[in-house]
């Protein structure tokens, strides 16, 4: 059984971060840049952030780890980071630079990341076995 690493590597760290925003959503808000207190709004959308990005994280991994079909887990993924840069460039001129730079370029990255994941050639131990069948 062959596992899809990148698709382990990527699920693991947004499962990662979705956890971080679950048990402490003030550090991790800290750790993408932002000092400032957020009102209980934001700390509402940051864990709703946390339980979306543990769930695709989660089931991104978990499909690597079965040797599943991760396209579309990582289409969630890149659709997710795509919701977050156009939310990120709406509000980006009440960012200080090193917010926008962490949040935004995460984003892109993450972005970038999902659809080439997508869009890569992989062989699942299912798609060979049709192929010889």
């Amino acid at each position: 059984m062959s596992i899809d690493r990148f698709a382990l590597l990527l699920g693991s760290a947004r499962l990662a971060s979705g956890v971080s925003f679950l048990v402490d959503p003030l550090r991790a808000n800290r750790f993408w840049g932002d000092s400032d207190e957020p009102t209980p709004t934001a700390r509402l959308l940051l864990r709703s952030m946390g339980y979306r990005d543990a769930l695709v994280g989660g089931l991104l991994a978990a499909a690597a780890l079965r040797d599943q079909n991760t396209r579309g887990w990582f289409l969630a993924s890149a659709g997710a980071d795509a919701a977050d840069l156009l939310g990120g460039m709406s509000v980006r001129q009440e960012m200080k630079r090193s917010q926008h730079l962490i949040a935004v370029g995460g984003a892109v990255i993450g972005v970038g990341a999902g659809l080439w994941g997508a869009a890569r050639r992989t062989t699942t131990a299912e798609q060979e076995s049709g192929e010889r069948g």
